[in-house]
């Protein structure tokens, strides 16, 4: 590409070169520290993966059709057993579950850190304003990105695909981690301070507890990502729905796609009401719904 007599002017900047120049160097490195994360986040996920695929498929249904009922009721259980039943009778079972082993390890990972990240930038001034470009940068950042430096430092097949969604999932996590514990009622938190309560007594028995259902909504977030992140990483080689979509794809085969899609559906609208209703469980979370219906 041919630059204009202005841009001859402007030097160019090589941020290619040195993000390249980087890579090699963590690559050549931090191997050690590479290889170890890999070899935790393959013992996390096949073990989990090994499960759900060695459980029949009636068990998983009927496990999460009682989980609806116990947190959203019957109509939910039903339509929980309908469409996780409609899965299994298609031939992606195996291929769900593999995605949903890969979900809840990566959002799992995501969630221990970017609940204590948000906690640390609602705490700190200097960290949340250091957190914030960071964060926007994270959020902005095209998903597919997030899978070349993961093929650099850990190649092809389940653990790039893992942890390329674990980064592309955090951000909202430390976001609401962070907006729930700066809307707690500043009144409140006085109250328990004047009472003579430490700090991380503060954070732990008020703060926390009041913040809860923000947080929850940022859990929702998080797995909800994930979701959508494993699946791109099929190209990567991760495994699960992801691989179903991508050869269906490249082979236009629009009925194995479509039935594709629609088990990563059914499995997302599953995954976001039963995390939706976990955080109305939590006692904090009941009182605050009351108190605004009194209200």
């Amino acid at each position: 590409m041919t630059r204009s007599p202005l841009d001859s002017w402007l030097p160019r900047v090589p941020l290619g070169a040195w993000t390249e120049a980087a890579v090699d160097w963590a690559t050549a490195t931090l191997g050690p520290f590479f290889d170890g994360v890999a070899a935790v986040v393959e013992a996390l996920v096949r073990p989990l993966d090994d499960l759900l695929n060695g459980v029949p498929a009636v068990v998983v249904v009927l496990l999460l059709a009682g989980l609806g009922w116990w947190l959203r009721g019957w109509k939910f259980a039903l339509g929980t057993a309908v469409g996780l039943g409609l899965v299994a009778g298609m031939p992606y079972w195996e291929e769900t579950m593999s995605t949903l082993a890969q979900v809840l390890v990566a959002s799992t990972l995501a969630l221990l850190m970017a609940i204590p990240l948000g906690v640390l930038v609602a705490e700190n001034k200097r960290a949340s304003a250091v957190a914030r470009p960071v964060l926007d940068l994270m959020q902005t950042m095209p998903a597919f990105v997030y899978l070349i430096p993961a093929i650099f430092f850990f190649g092809i097949g389940t653990v790039p695909g893992v942890l390329a969604t674990l980064v592309f999932s955090m951000p909202p996590g430390v976001r609401l981690t962070e907006l729930g514990l700066r809307q707690v009622d500043k009144e409140i938190v006085q109250a328990a301070e004047s009472f003579g309560a430490p700090p991380w007594m503060v954070l732990l028995r008020t703060k926390l507890p009041l913040a809860l259902p923000t947080i929850m909504t940022g859990v929702n977030q998080v797995i909800m990502l994930a979701l959508s992140m494993v699946v791109i990483a099929g190209m990567v080689g991760a495994g699960g729905l992801g691989d179903v979509i991508m050869f269906a794809l490249s082979q236009v085969e629009v009925g194995s796609g479509f039935e594709g899609g629609i088990a990563v559906v059914i499995l997302a609208v599953v995954l976001d009401r039963l995390t939706d209703s976990a955080g109305d469980r939590f006692p904090s979370a009941r009182a605050q719904r009351l108190a605004r219906e009194a209200a």
